[in-house]
C-alpha cells in the first residue's frame, strides 16, 4: 500500500504574532503603510457612519423603491418604485438593488437604507488608496485617501441614498483594475475594469461613460505590451462594456408592455428613451420630456467656472486649483518618461477623468445637481496626493550643485490652496469665521520652516542626511497639508451633524436642499431637521411582506396631500385597503413615497417622479379601478393635474369619485363603483 504523504508542517502564528502581521501588512513595505491605511479607513468610517440616521430615510424616492425591492423580487429587478410594479424610478436598478437587499436582510429602517451607502464610501477610500499606491507609492496613496475621505461631496453622498455612492465606488474599482491591466496588457484586468464601468452604467446610465475616453487613452498608450495586444484589449473592453451595460436594458426592451412596469422618466415606457432622453443625453444637451425645463437651475449657469459657483463650491471646489497644479507638474516631470511608466499612466488616468468630467459638468445644459460633483473627488484626491509627492522631490541644479526645493514647493502649494479655501469659507461668513485665518497662518508657518530647511540643506549639504532635519521638514510638510484640508474638513464635519432630505442636498453650512417638500421634504438651512421619517414611525415600521407593524402609524408624512402630518389619512387607507393592489394613487412619487414607507403597502405614483410621466392614462386608471386593483386616489393637484399632467384624469376623479371625509386634510377620493 502506498503511504499517504503527510502535509508539510505549517507553523501556527500565536495571537500576538497574528495581530502584528495583520497590522504590519506586507513586510516588503514600510511598517507605517498598513497602519496608515487602517487609520484613514477608520476616519472614513467615522465620517460616514457616525450619526448616520439623522437624515431618516433621506431621499424617500429611493427609499420607497428599496422597500418595494425587499418585498418583491420583480420590483427589485426592475427598480420599481412600488412592489406592485406600476412604475420604476427614473434610474437603472443597481443602486436600489443594493438597498433592497439590505432591507430584505435587516428590515426597513434608516440604518438599513443608509448603511450600504456609507460602506460604499469606506470601500471607495480603501480602493483609491490601492489604486494610487500602484502608480505613485504609499505616501501619495495616504494623502489621496485622506483627501477623498474629507471631500464634502463624498461625506454627503456616502451618508445619503442617491445612486452616486455606488457609482463612485464602481468607477474607482474600475480605475484600480485598469492600472493592474497596464502592467502586462492583461485582458482579464481590462475586462474587469470595463465590467465595473458597465455596472456603473446600470447605476446611473451615461455618467458612467465619462471615464471611458481616459481609460482608452491609458490602456492604448501605456499598457506594457505590443500594439496589437493593446488594440485587442480595447476591443475586449468595448465588448465587455456593451454587454455589462446592455443586458438589463435589452431584457426590459424585449419584454412586452403588460409584463413590466412603466420606465419612470421616459415618454414611452422605454429604457432606451430614458437613456437617450431625459436621463441621458438630455442631461448634457437639454431635452424636452418628463422633468425637463429645470435645466441647470440646480447648479447655476453653464460655464467654465460653474464648479466654483455658490451652488457647487462647497461640494468640490476646495482643492481643484491644487489638483490642476499637481497635474501640470506631474506631466511636466514625466515629459521624457517611457510610455509604460506607471506614474505617467496614473497622471493620464486621473487627469483625463478630472478634465472630461469637469468640462461636461461645467457646460452641460440639462439638469445637473450639485452632488454630481462627488464623481470628481477620486480624481482630485489622486492628483493632489501624487502631485504633492512629486513636488517634494523637486530639485534644481546650479553649477552641478543639486539644490532641494521640494519643501518650499510643497509649502507654497499648500499656502496657495489654503488661501483659496479661506476665500471660499468667506462665502459663509457666519460659519467659524476665524477658521480661514488660522489655516493660512499654519500654512505660512510650514512654508517658513521648510524655506529655512531648504536653505540650510543648500548651504550645508551634509545636514541633508541628518534624521533630525528630515523629521522637521516632514512635520512642516504635514502641517502644510493639514492646513490645506482644514476648510473642506470643516464642511465635511458640519455635514455629519445635519439632517438631509429631498432631491438636491448640499453639504456644509449652506442650504441643504433646493427642493423643499420633495420625497419627505428637503431640509431648509443647515442644521435643521430633514422633514420626513426618522426611522421610527412613532414606534412602528413596515413589517415583512408589506404589512404595517403593530403599534400604529406615524403621521410625519413629509408632504402628504400638502400636509406634513396626516396620521388620519394613513390610518384610513390601511384600514380600508381591502384587496386592492395599491393602497392609494398619489400625484407623483413626491407624495407617494412617504405613504408607501409609512404603510408598507404599494402606492401608485401617478406621473412618476415629478408627476409628468404619461402614465396612467384615463382609460388605464379606469381599468385598474374596475378590476378592484385601486380604490382611493389623492387629488392634490400639486403639479396641475396628475397622470402625466392630464387634466382629464384629474377632472374625472374629482367629478366622478366620492370625496372622503376621514378627519385629515388631503383631498382623498373613493373611486369604488365609479367605473360601470
Amino acid at each position: 500500500m502506498t503511504a499517504i504523504a503527510r502535509p508539510a508542517f505549517v507553523p501556527r502564528l500565536r495571537p500576538v504574532e497574528a495581530a502584528r502581521s495583520l497590522v504590519r501588512g506586507d513586510t516588503r513595505e514600510d511598517a507605517w503603510v498598513r497602519p496608515a491605511l487602517m487609520g484613514v479607513l477608520a476616519l472614513a468610517a467615522v465620517l460616514y457612519l457616525w450619526n448616520l440616521t439623522v437624515s431618516g430615510y433621506a431621499n424617500t424616492y429611493y427609499s420607497a423603491a428599496a422597500l418595494a425591492g425587499s418585498q418583491s423580487w420583480s420590483a427589485w429587478f426592475f427598480g420599481s418604485f412600488d412592489a406592485a410594479n406600476f412604475i420604476t424610478v427614473d434610474k437603472p436598478p443597481l443602486g436600489t438593488m443594493l438597498m433592497g437587499l439590505s432591507v430584505r436582510l435587516f428590515g426597513m429602517s434608516s440604518l438599513s437604507i443608509l448603511a450600504p451607502e456609507a460602506l460604499c464610501g469606506v470601500a471607495t477610500v480603501g480602493v483609491l488608496f490601492l489604486a494610487v499606491k500602484r502608480s505613485f507609492g504609499p505616501v501619495a496613496a495616504v494623502i489621496a485617501a485622506v483627501v477623498m475621505a474629507l471631500t464634502p461631496a463624498a461625506v454627503l453622498i456616502f451618508r445619503f441614498n442617491n445612486p452616486d455612492a455606488l457609482l463612485t465606488l464602481l468607477l474607482v474599482v474600475s480605475a484600480w483594475a485598469l492600472l493592474r491591466s497596464i502592467e502586462n496588457g492583461s485582458y482579464r484586468w481590462i475586462a474587469l475594469a470595463a465590467a465595473c464601468v458597465g455596472l456603473a452604467f446600470l447605476t446611473k446610465y451615461l455618467q458612467a461613460y465619462l471615464v471611458l475616453p481616459g481609460y482608452a487613452l491609458v490602456f492604448g498608450f501605456s499598457a506594457n505590451t505590443s500594439l496589437r495586444r493593446r488594440i485587442g484589449g480595447l476591443f475586449v473592453a468595448l465588448a465587455t462594456v456593451l454587454v455589462t451595460s446592455g443586458w438589463w436594458v435589452a431584457i426590459v426592451e424585449l419584454l412586452p408592455a403588460g409584463s413590466k412596469p412603466f420606465i419612470g422618466g421616459s415618454t414611452t415606457g422605454s429604457a432606451l428613451d430614458l437613456i437617450f432622453g431625459y436621463d441621458g443625453l438630455g442631461r448634457i444637451f437639454g431635452a424636452s420630456g418628463p422633468g425637463a425645463g429645470a435645466g441647470g437651475g440646480f447648479s447655476g449657469d453653464a460655464g467654465l467656472l460653474r464648479l466654483f459657483n455658490d451652488e457647487l463650491f462647497g461640494q468640490i471646489a476646495w482643492l481643484i486649483p491644487l489638483a490642476l497644479v499637481c497635474l501640470v507638474v506631474g506631466l511636466f516631470q514625466r515629459r521624457w518618461a517611457h510610455r509604460t511608466d506607471v506614474a505617467l499612466a496614473g497622471y493620464l488616468l486621473w487627469g483625463s477623468w478630472f478634465v472630461v468630467t469637469a468640462l461636461v459638468f461645467s457646460y452641460m445644459s440639462g439638469i445637473i445637481h450639485s452632488y454630481y460633483a462627488v464623481a470628481l473627488a477620486p480624481a482630485i484626491a489622486a492628483l493632489v496626493g501624487a502631485g504633492l509627492v512629486d513636488l517634494w522631490r523637486t530639485h534644481f541644479h546650479i553649477a552641478n550643485v543639486r539644490i532641494w526645493l521640494g519643501g518650499i514647493a510643497v509649502a507654497a502649494a499648500a499656502l496657495g490652496s489654503t488661501w483659496f479655501g479661506a476665500t471660499l469659507l468667506d462665502r459663509t461668513p457666519n460659519f467659524d469665521p476665524g477658521l480661514g485665518p488660522v489655516a493660512i497662518a499654519l500654512a505660512a508657518v510650514a512654508l517658513a520652516v521648510l524655506a529655512v530647511a531648504s536653505l540650510v540643506v543648500a548651504a550645508l549639504p551634509a545636514l541633508a542626511a541628518r534624521p533630525q532635519v528630515r523629521r522637521v521638514a516632514l512635520a512642516a510638510a504635514a502641517l502644510g497639508v493639514c492646513a490645506t484640508l482644514i476648510a473642506p474638513a470643516a464642511y465635511a464635519v458640519d455635514t455629519t451633524g445635519t439632517a438631509y432630505g429631498g432631491g438636491d442636498p448640499h453639504p456644509g453650512p449652506g442650504t441643504t436642499s433646493t427642493m423643499g417638500g420633495f420625497g419627505g421634504g428637503g431640509a431648509g438651512s443647515a442644521g435643521s431637521p430633514a422633514v420626513g421619517f426618522d426611522g421610527g414611525f412613532g414606534g412602528a415600521q413596515p413589517a415583512a411582506g408589506g404589512v404595517p407593524a403593530a403599534g400604529g402609524l406615524s403621521g410625519d408624512g413629509g408632504g402628504i396631500g400638502g400636509n406634513s402630518s396626516d396620521t388620519a389619512l394613513l390610518q384610513y387607507l390601511v384600514t380600508n385597503k381591502g384587496t386592492a393592489k395599491w393602497i392609494v394613487a398619489a400625484d407623483s412619487s413626491q407624495e407617494a413615497g412617504s405613504i408607501e414607507i409609512a404603510t408598507g403597502f404599494p402606492v401608485m405614483a401617478m406621473g412618476g417622479f415629478t408627476g409628468s410621466d404619461p402614465t396612467p392614462t384615463l382609460d388605464e386608471l379606469k381599468s385598474y379601478i374596475a378590476a378592484g386593483e385601486l380604490r382611493f386616489v389623492i387629488a392634490s393637484g400639486s403639479t396641475g393635474g396628475f397622470g402625466g399632467g392630464s387634466s382629464s384624469v384629474s377632472s374625472w376623479v374629482v367629478s366622478t369619485c366620492t370625496a372622503v371625509s376621514y378627519g385629515g386634510t388631503a383631498s382623498l377620493y373613493d373611486c369604488a363603483g365609479a367605473v360601470k
